[in-house]
């Protein structure tokens, strides 16, 4: 990716937040608006090209009594759609039978047709916007009148968080922004609010030079092995994903040592519900119509409630944070209140569960 590119992508939406939701949200609440809004902008103008012929094969299905809706997967091109009769930014065709309006269309009503939209999104949307806690900011964005300037400011042609190339209003070309590109984005934007927050960045976000480290690490003395073996399909896991840079990392090296002749399922699991959504959000973007990878990135603890317990992987990398407590999962460590099971654990200090995830990962 243009790293100058993602720097203007960046700075952009982080002008958002103080044109848009300054003296509406506290500082530390920016997050809470930008980041689910710049997933559902990504998603949503993936949608744009297939937008009239879901709306299309929505309405048979209704007027037949099709309730599964799980065939619009192949009719959107993605594993997710959206049935509602808006979009972002996008005007469909007026003399249309399954007609479409951006949000921005009637001002007065961005509110109410701004949860129409969101209704309108298939369950593995949902649950990320339910991660989000979207809902919940709705009635303070409709009663401060910022929605339809943020929606604005998201689909202004200054930026571009489509695959394709566009033209702005000064007639230059702005290049489509990949799929690992807005992984970039996503990051930046954790990191930038952690930042903001003073929170701890790696909490969430692993420099991409260490994780490229790592995978050569993980990968290089059985590359030739991998190469021998064509066709075959490998798992790759990550007990605490963060936000999938480790995960898509490790899935580029791995194609590019095997020349992309074995394929590579992701699976990891992830703590924190922000970053669980964005992650998951990501690997829907990139997957095929007929891949859900929503379920391969399971939400909570991974020493408490594991998502994949008995499952073996072929390959495991991570950074589990480090220093963490481990305090809140002991009622699933510990065998009998009071007393910890000294043949799995070696007794690790509530204020390190590095110890544990090394475990989980190990066993």
């Amino acid at each position: 990716m243009n790293h100058s590119v993602h720097n203007q992508i960046v700075s952009f939406i982080w002008g958002i937040a103080d044109d848009v939701l300054r003296d509406i949200f506290v500082r530390g609440k920016y997050r809470d608006i930008i980041l689910p809004f710049t997933v559902l902008r990504r998603i949503d103008v993936l949608l744009e090209p297939s937008k009239e012929k879901v709306l299309k094969d929505s309405q048979f299905m209704n007027e037949n009594k099709i309730d599964d809706k799980t065939g619009l997967i192949k009719t959107s091109g993605y594993p997710f759609y959206n049935t509602s009769p808006f979009t972002m930014g996008l005007n469909g065709p007026n003399d249309s039978n399954h007609a479409f309006v951006s949000l921005l269309s009637d001002p007065d009503k961005v509110d109410s047709n701004l949860g129409t939209y969101l209704d309108g999104y298939s369950p593995n949307i949902q649950e990320i916007i339910s991660k989000f806690k979207v809902r919940n900011q709705l009635e303070t964005m409709q009663d401060a009148g910022i929605t339809y300037g943020l929606i604005e400011k998201l689909t202004s042609n200054s930026i571009n968080l489509s695959p394709c190339e566009v033209i702005n209003s000064k007639g230059e070309k702005i290049p489509g922004l990949s799929n690992l590109g807005m992984g970039y984005v996503f990051e930046e934007l954790i990191r930038k609010f952690n930042e903001e927050n003073n929170e701890e960045a790696g909490e969430h976000f692993t420099p991409r030079e260490i994780i490229c480290l790592m995978t050569q690490i993980l990968f290089e003395p059985v590359k030739q092995r991998l190469r021998k073996k064509e066709r075959a399909r490998f798992t790759i896991y990550d007990p605490a994903c963060g936000s999938g840079g480790m995960l898509t990392e490790a899935e580029k090296y791995s194609k590019k040592i095997t020349k992309d002749k074995c394929d590579f399922s992701l699976f990891g699991q992830e703590v924190n519900p922000e970053t669980w959504a964005i992650c998951t959000g990501d690997m829907l973007i990139k997957a095929k119509p007929n891949e859900n990878p929503s379920e391969n990135i399971v939400y909570g603890s991974t020493l408490s409630n594991d998502g994949f317990l008995g499952k073996e992987f072929d390959f495991m990398l991570s950074n589990p944070p480090y220093g963490k407590t481990w305090k809140i999962d002991e009622h699933a460590i510990v065998t009998d209140r009071g007393k910890k099971n000294r043949e799995i654990i070696n007794d690790p200090r509530f204020q390190d569960g590095l110890a544990l995830c090394v475990f989980n990962i190990i066993v």
